[in-house]
């Protein structure tokens, strides 16, 4: 966990996977690879950051498009519909840091999810969890075409956020994810685990625990 002694942060920037929600495509392969000719274990081969998860999450693919490679890899014969389903059932909350978010939110500090997904995960998401309804902004990769940690996606925060530097601190599970954050000058925090991360947070925005 790294941070400098900086102002408090003017936005909190929140990734999404293993922060606010866990997730599991293991669950996934096993929901979907009856309805193909691939085991649980090649079926996750193909979805579980794959080359091909990247292509789809960095915009190259549509939702179609990666439902028939998903079909050509896997011989996979259900429904895109049943696909989609399956494929994005994989999330479960993590209580305490949906709690801080909208403890921010309260308090008037500006929050964003910054993250590397897919319209289908955030389709389910939006449809499942109503905390995800309550952030400033999103800056998703499928969206803007670049995945962290490549530059242009911390540089698509700042312009949507309109701030930049040490006014933004980033909370993400993925080291090499804050330490592109950190190299433009935002403050960091490596997300290991909430009773960590909270107190963490509180503190930078001088929020009495």
């Amino acid at each position: 966990m790294s941070t400098n002694q900086s102002p408090a942060p003017k936005v909190v920037v929140f990734d999404l996977g293993k922060v606010l929600l866990e997730f599991d495509f293991g669950r996934a392969a096993r929901a979907l690879s009856p309805l193909s000719t691939t085991d649980p274990t090649g079926f996750r081969a193909a979805i579980d950051q794959s080359d091909l998860l990247l292509r789809y999450e960095s915009g190259g693919l549509t939702d179609e498009g990666f439902y028939g490679e998903i079909q050509r890899l896997t011989g996979y014969r259900g429904s895109f519909g049943n696909f989609a389903a399956g494929f994005s059932d994989i999330f479960g909350e993590i209580p305490a840091m949906i709690a801080l978010q909208q403890s921010l939110r309260s308090r008037g500090i500006r929050t964003w999810i910054f993250s590397n997904t897919n319209d289908l995960a955030v389709s389910f998401i939006r449809g499942r969890f109503p905390f995800f309804g309550g952030f400033d902004g999103y800056v998703l990769s499928y969206k803007i075409g670049a995945m962290k940690p490549a530059p242009a996606s911390y540089e698509a925060v700042e312009w949507a956020t309109g701030y930049r530097a040490a006014d933004l601190l980033f909370l993400d599970d993925r080291e090499e994810n804050v330490m592109g954050a950190q190299a433009r000058g935002w403050q960091i925090l490596h997300h290991r685990d909430p009773s960590e991360t909270v107190p963490h947070v509180h503190r930078l925005l001088g929020i009495a625990s």
